[in-house]
């Protein structure tokens, strides 16, 4: 799906099954065994929107998809890496904390940064999103909790229809809504005026961001028309935020992407921004 390869620094580590505890911190177990009693022996089911649909194999692949970061999360805290890239489908953001949407089971990124806190170590978070859409589900998670700061940039209007600038929780969500044919330009302008300074005023202690590359000029979802060049610039800026606030600990989530050579080309630059700054 992804074409990373052998890239030199690159280490491929399997992900784990999510634990129910590690779930529970974000989505209460009545939500998780109604999944679960949804699993279809054979074909597809819808869940909750016509095109959220599960397969026999859907809930594993989610399971791991929240496993991921909470292992790579804690290989960051420990010390055995720097950074991480979780290269997971299905994709999470938009679930919320009771409702499966938009492709997305379980929110993995908030699933991350409640086990990141749980483990003592890291008290204050900040999750950066550049997908397309509004991560809906984890403004939801978040928007009364000061201690993890949602920081977006996506295309306005689109899927969900949330993520509007007047959205701020307890002042610790910051929407920047982008036009669409915005381009690379002014993609860059938001970030470096607006989105990082106020990661950096946060003072984090661990860096999460949902990584989705569906605003690449490939996708048929979204039309913000950024180019490869764009992902290693955003990389680039986060790594060295992370260098700034909080000894490099950045771990990253694969989210939306749509063409698969769009798909592949950004995620890899993604990834190789990320090992030269290990």
């Amino acid at each position: 799906m992804v074409g990373l390869g052998e890239l030199p620094g690159l280490e491929y580590l399997p992900a784990p099954l999510a634990t129910a505890e590690q779930l529970s911190r974000v989505h209460p177990a009545s939500f998780q065994s109604d999944l679960a009693d949804h699993v279809p022996e054979q074909g597809y089911v819808a869940i909750n929107e016509d095109d959220n649909i599960m397969s026999h194999g859907t809930l594993d692949a989610a399971l791991r998809g929240s496993g991921s970061i909470c292992f790579a999360i804690e290989q960051v805290l420990v010390g055995n890496a720097v950074n991480a890239f979780c290269v997971v489908r299905p994709p999470g953001h938009h679930a919320e904390s009771v409702t499966a949407m938009g492709y997305c089971f379980f929110n993995h990124v908030a699933v991350g940064a409640r086990h990141a806190q749980a483990l003592g170590e890291v008290e204050r978070v900040a999750i950066i999103d550049f997908d397309v859409h509004h991560g809906n589900g984890t403004q939801e998670i978040f928007e009364n909790d000061s201690s993890v700061m949602v920081v977006s940039s996506h295309q306005m209007p689109l899927y969900p229809g949330t993520g509007h600038a007047d959205e701020t929780g307890q002042g610790n969500i910051l929407n920047l809504p982008l036009a669409p044919g915005t381009g690379s330009a002014e993609f860059r302008k938001t970030w470096a005026t607006l989105g990082l300074p106020a990661v950096h005023s946060f003072e984090p202690q661990l860096i999460l961001v949902s990584a989705g590359f569906d605003a690449h000029f490939r996708d048929p979802l979204g039309h913000l028309e950024l180019h490869d060049d764009d992902y290693r610039w955003i990389t680039d800026e986060l790594a060295g935020l992370a260098q700034d606030c909080c000894g490099g600990r950045l771990v990253s989530l694969l989210e939306g992407g749509y063409d698969l050579e769009g798909l592949a080309s950004a995620s890899k630059a993604h990834a190789e921004r990320l090992i030269s700054a290990s």
